[in-house]
């Protein structure tokens, strides 16, 4: 293992975007406190600081089993560990492993850094079959560009496993070697599925899979967050809704959101998705489509601004259906396409495949 002390420490630079990419984002008057930590009242009142368990933030050493140790310290009825100012080197093969009932509490200052690794699987943060808990604020580097390996594409900043009543929220994840974040269920004879996710505030940017994954999970709200720049392994997306084989992803809510140059589709409902909205989202200047839905089912598409897409604004494909699209904006999506059009109207902004049912493209539709 290289010496940790070969990282080189975020830029100001790297700061400076990640504040300006929250500034993009617009308000939720209506989201209040108690939509935003759902679980802060099942936690008790404990508070630990991980300074006094050895963890320095200097950036130089592996401090995993000094955050871990402050995690493990809290009492059965749960609290908040608080991470301080600094950096923090993350051995992502051992993971900081969360507990039920806690808050992880990062400064807006505080860098949780992954260590280089060989692995194709390993995660920063693991979240496997816990309840009420929040993770907040500071930032989440993942070692993409210094993996010591070309295989897999497992290596994520945060990975929710059967959680159940799990906020993430005011988070910057970026340069992961896999997923920003990922969502999904625990496999098994009793699988059990994710449940009761909220995603709001967070910033998933230049990591290598997907910004955000959501996986075999019910009722995940991913609100005023921003997908970006993702790219270097299929399939690329901003957010990516893919249950595996055996189980859905269902109640869906994506709004306010913006996906923007990522090299697949912003947004991707691939098949077993169901019953997810996307509503009031900025979906720009991705390489692939706008958004994609593929064998996706009961779906709602309203009040997005889909735009320089460089394939089309929304594709439906497969058999995808009972799914509407309604008060959207579209411009300059399938530049290429767009020459072949031959003055009709739309044609490069909505494709709906013929093996796809009970698809309705409302006239409130804005084409150019």
């Amino acid at each position: 293992m290289d010496s940790p002390g070969h990282w080189s420490h975020p830029t100001q630079r790297d700061r400076r975007r990640m504040l300006q990419m929250l500034a993009l984002l617009p308000a939720l008057p209506w989201l209040g406190a108690a939509a935003v930590t759902p679980s802060a009242r099942q936690r008790g009142a404990a508070v630990i600081d991980v300074r006094k368990f050895g963890a320095s933030g200097a950036g130089r050493d592996d401090e995993t089993r000094f955050l871990q140790a402050a995690i493990d310290a809290l009492p059965e009825a749960g609290g908040t560990v608080r991470v301080p100012a600094g950096h923090y080197l993350v051995n992502a093969l051992r993971s900081l492993k969360l507990r039920d009932r806690m808050h992880l509490q990062l400064d807006p200052d505080a860098w949780l850094v992954a260590i280089p690794n060989a692995a194709p699987r390993a995660y920063v943060l693991s979240l496997h079959g816990v309840e009420d808990v929040e993770v907040s604020g500071g930032h989440i580097y993942g070692e993409r560009d210094r993996h010591r390996a070309q295989t897999g594409e497992w290596g994520h900043g945060i990975m929710v496993r059967g959680g159940q009543r799990v906020t993430l929220r005011d988070l910057d994840i970026q340069r992961c070697w896999g997923d920003g974040i990922s969502i999904g269920g625990i496999s098994g004879v009793r699988p059990q599925p994710s449940r009761d996710v909220l995603v709001s505030g967070v910033v998933c940017q230049r990591n290598r899979r997907q910004g955000l994954t959501i996986g075999r999970s019910r009722q995940v709200r991913v609100l005023r967050s921003s997908f970006l720049d993702t790219g270097g392994v299929l399939p690329g997306c901003g957010i990516d809704v893919e249950p595996d084989p055996g189980d859905v992803a269902e109640e869906v809510l994506i709004q306010e959101c913006l996906a923007r140059g990522n090299h697949g589709a912003g947004i991707q409902l691939y098949t077993r998705s169901r019953k997810v909205q996307v509503r009031g989202c900025q979906l720009l200047a991705n390489r692939g489509a706008g958004l994609l839905l593929q064998d996706a089912h009961d779906c709602v598409i309203e009040d997005n601004d889909i735009r320089d897409n460089g394939l089309r604004g929304v594709a439906v494909h497969g058999r995808s259906s009972q799914v509407r699209l309604a008060h959207n904006r579209f411009s300059g999506n399938a530049p290429t396409l767009a020459k072949q059009a031959r003055g009709e109207r739309g044609w490069m902004h909505v494709d709906v495949a013929r093996s796809a049912s009970a698809i309705q493209v409302d006239r409130s539709n804005q084409l150019p």
